[in-house]
């Protein structure tokens, strides 16, 4: 399966405006893009604020809100915590089931974790043990300010000590009428630090429920082609010379939106 799995260096730093927008910006261009957040906790997966109905409405899939997120409890605390006070036991096999069903219905998967990959997240597992069994590489979103690379860099080894391949960092969230010397060199010093590149950073986006304008500013801000590498194979394709590649977006057309 094509993809990524999209998790961050803490809670509320923006991975469901990176998944959505990402999302977004692939089915404007054509590829046949699914999204799934195996569980979500501090709302009902129907409430509009929650990250569920978010992205599903930044991707614009067809998909029932059910399905992109089969699991959800309205306390805001660590997932297995909110399940099991919710009287839900949720294992992994069960994301598993979930979103191997999802997938049958599109090429390319986007999969949003919760918090960062240390979260309690099911019964029998951490938010990286579902990245693991997912097997997809992980976007890493990160906040733009102090403090940001030692947090992102710990995220990095975190992951790459599970075995987890690292496709990049997202800043998310920058605000540059208050950026200083730090959020100027975050990204230069995660990359020197680390070896894994920044994709991008994400301004503050005023009006986060606009589709059109988040999936305008994901895409003027993600630099793809060092996303080249990761081949978006559509269904029937087979050898490498027939794949899509990320790297391409920039050359094609500009996305329907």
């Amino acid at each position: 399966m094509n993809g990524f799995f999209i998790t961050a260096t803490d809670t509320d730093v923006g991975k469901t405006i990176v998944a959505g927008g990402i999302a977004g910006v692939l089915r404007a261009r054509g590829y046949d893009v699914g999204v799934y957040k195996p569980v979500q906790s501090g709302h009902l997966v129907k409430h509009r604020d929650g990250d569920a109905t978010r992205l599903k409405a930044l991707s614009n899939v067809d998909d029932p809100v059910e399905e992109i997120c089969p699991y959800a409890a309205v306390e805001p605390l660590a997932p297995v915590l909110a399940l099991n006070r919710s009287g839900q036991q949720v294992t992994l096999q069960d994301l598993r089931h979930h979103y191997e069903r999802l997938a049958k219905k599109h090429d390319v998967m986007l999969v949003e974790g919760a918090g960062g990959l240390a979260v309690p997240y099911v019964e029998d597992g951490l938010v990286v043990d579902a990245a693991v069994m997912f097997g997809l590489p992980i976007i890493i979103v990160a906040r733009p300010n102090l403090g940001t690379v030692n947090h992102t860099l710990l995220t990095i080894s975190y992951a790459k000590g599970h075995g987890l391949q690292v496709a990049g960092v997202i800043l998310s969230d920058y605000q540059k009428d208050i950026a200083g010397i730090a959020e100027q060199t975050n990204p230069s010093m995660i990359e020197q630090y680390s070896g894994v590149p920044v994709l991008g950073v994400i301004p503050h986006i005023e009006n986060p429920r606009s589709r059109e304008h988040v999936i305008s500013i994901v895409e003027q801000s993600i630099e793809w082609s060092k996303l080249g590498k990761f081949q978006i194979k559509e269904r029937g394709m087979k050898d490498e010379s027939s794949s899509n590649r990320l790297e391409s977006i920039g050359a094609r057309r500009r996305p329907r939106i």
